[in-house]
């Protein structure tokens, strides 16, 4: 099969003193190749829980991942990872980070230069290819990490929440690159996110999760990221669709965090 597979996945968290802590519990969904999805849901949930299974970095309590038919069992090259903050190698140039990848694969150097070239135009940062990572603003650190995890080709990208620490302005411009590299690529992408509007733009498969014990509350397939690579992310905002999703899923997560702070109160 040609995607992503997730079978009754569950992570639970042993505690030192003799507890635990059920982060997520018979999560379900398959992802076909080239899709984009937005995972969404109140604090605990268990999103970034389930990318960190997903990228390897955790292994499941319970459960079975597949890509491309293949079972998951750790970090590989064909998931790449992009962080909230881009965990770039500041010592080095912005060329350098991007063509880390395919240096540590051997890869010659002429077609090591060709594609680090390619991508430093498909996120427009050809005239800062020189300049070192500290000299950059937050969002062109985050186009370095998009180009960096590009150069890797990774069938499947994870992005946690690498937009939340940008300003409105810019995190609107890297919103419409994500869409761009996304119909420019297939690739497929699951992205984290706490804004709502971010992910109903971003996600053609949007993922509501609740929690304690996270899983998969709500799902909603939407226009909206179809119609943002070609148009306007403002305009896409104002069609009337958006607003009543927007204002569904929200009254949706502000019950649940009702329903939490109800059980802390509870509980103290």
């Amino acid at each position: 099969m040609s995607g992503l597979s997730i079978d009754k996945l569950s992570m639970r968290f042993d505690l030192p003193n003799g507890g635990s802590v059920q982060a997520l519990k018979d999560v379900s969904l398959d992802l076909k190749a080239g899709e984009l999805m937005s995972v969404l849901g109140p604090s605990g949930c268990g999103k970034t829980t389930l990318l960190n299974i997903v990228a390897g970095f955790l292994a499941p309590t319970d459960g079975v991942m597949e890509l491309n038919g293949k079972r998951i069992s750790g970090p590989d090259a064909d998931r790449g990872m992009v962080f909230q903050q881009g965990a770039l190698f500041e010592w080095m140039s912005v060329r350098e980070n991007v063509g880390f990848g395919p240096s540590m694969k051997g890869m010659p150097k002429a077609d090591k230069t060709e594609i680090v070239d390619h991508l430093l135009d498909v996120v427009g940062l050809q005239d800062f290819k020189e300049k070192a990572v500290y000299e950059l603003s937050g969002g062109m650190q985050q186009r370095v990490a998009l180009a960096r995890c590009l150069a890797n080709d990774p069938d499947v990208i994870l992005m946690d929440e690498p937009l939340g620490a940008l300003d409105a302005l810019t995190r609107e411009k890297m919103q419409g690159l994500v869409l761009k590299l996304w119909k420019e690529t297939g690739k497929t992408i699951i992205l984290i996110t706490h804004s709502v509007e971010e992910a109903l733009l971003l996600g053609e498969r949007l993922i509501v999760m609740a929690p304690r014990p996270g899983r998969i509350h709500k799902e909603y397939r939407l226009p909206f990221a179809e119609m943002g690579v070609a148009a306007d992310l403002r305009e896409v905002k104002k069609h009337p669709d958006f607003a009543i999703k927007r204002e569904e899923i929200l009254e949706m997560i502000w019950d649940m965090e009702e329903e939490i702070m109800g059980r802390t109160e509870e509980s103290t």
